[in-house]
Order: C-alpha cells, then structure tokens, then sequence
C-alpha cells in the first residue's frame, strides 16, 4: 500500500494560494524549490481536484495535458468538462474505496497535488499518510486554506525539519 503524501507551499496563515489564486510571493526558484523537485521526482501518481487542476490552465496548461509527465494523473471532479484525448485520467467519483485500490494498485508514493476542499476531503477519511510543508514566511490573509472545510481531527507526529535561508521551512509530519 502506497502513501498519500501532501507535498505543499504554505504561507504562515495556512494558505496554499492567496486571494485569486495568487501564488507569486512563494519561491519560484532556490533551495527549496530544487528540494521539492528531487521530491517530485520520487512520486509514482499525482492526484487532485478540478480547482487544482485548472489553475494550471493560467500556466498554460491546457485541457488534458498532464502537468506531471513522469506521473500517472488523475483528476477527481464531478463537474470537470470532457478532456478530448486526454493524458489525464478523471475520476467522476471520489469515494474511500477509490482512493484506498489507487492505495493499493500505484506503482509508488502518491501525489496530492494542491489542495483545499479536496485534502481537507481526504484528510477527514484518514487518507492522507504523511505531509509535506514548505512553510513560507508571510502571510496572505485570504485566499485556499491548506485543508479546506476540514473539520474531523487528526494526529500527526513530526519526522522531520529543515530551515532554508530564505526563511522557508520544511516540516515534515507522519500519520
């Protein structure tokens, strides 16, 4: 069985993007960029929602295209749009039984990719295994909370930090 691992940018507020979707006062580059990268490399499956997805879209992204190639994809929405000749998969229907044969079936760690509603969704069922903060040193004030509409409680114990010099920290944390 794989990890559900939640690799995400942080700001000190707990948001994952600021009003808008504005991600701009996170690093684009440096240390904690290139230590993510070597992460992302390490992932089997990335898995999201439509709102995670779409963003990528003002990126230039375009529909079907997968933003991780190295990745299986899949996108879990049930309002998403037909992705002709897609490199995404879609998964209509979100349910613990889903999420717990994609568990089981991936070739390796699994991806959360983003957040908000769908991570707060996961960690209220007890899917997600370990997650990643790359805690950044402001605050945004408004805009996607790490876990969305999150309410159930969940323990998790610290295994690892690390502290950048451009002020970044790296906490790691294990269900």
């Amino acid at each position: 069985m794989h990890p559900i691992i939640y690799d995400v940018a942080v700001s000190l507020d707990g948001f994952i993007s600021g009003p808008s979707g504005d991600v701009s006062l996170f690093a684009h580059e440096g240390p904690v960029v290139e230590d993510y990268n070597t992460r992302l490399a390490s992932y089997a499956t990335a898995i999201m929602g439509r709102s995670t997805y779409e963003f990528g879209y003002s990126f230039g992204l375009k529909p079907g295209q997968n933003p991780y190639p190295h990745m299986e994809t899949i996108v879990f929405s049930q309002s998403i749009g037909d992705l002709k000749d897609s490199e995404v998969s879609l998964c209509r229907s979100a349910t613990v039984g889903v999420v717990e044969k994609l568990k089981a079936t991936a070739e390796g760690p699994i991806y959360l990719c983003g957040g908000g509603l769908f991570a707060g969704w996961l960690l209220n069922k007890g899917l997600i295994n370990r997650i990643v903060l790359k805690r950044a040193p402001f605050v945004y004030g408004n805009g996607v909370s790490l876990f969305g509409g999150a309410t159930a409680p969940r323990q998790f114990r610290k295994i690892a930090s690390k502290a950048y010099d451009n002020g970044y920290a790296l906490e790691e944390f294990e269900t």
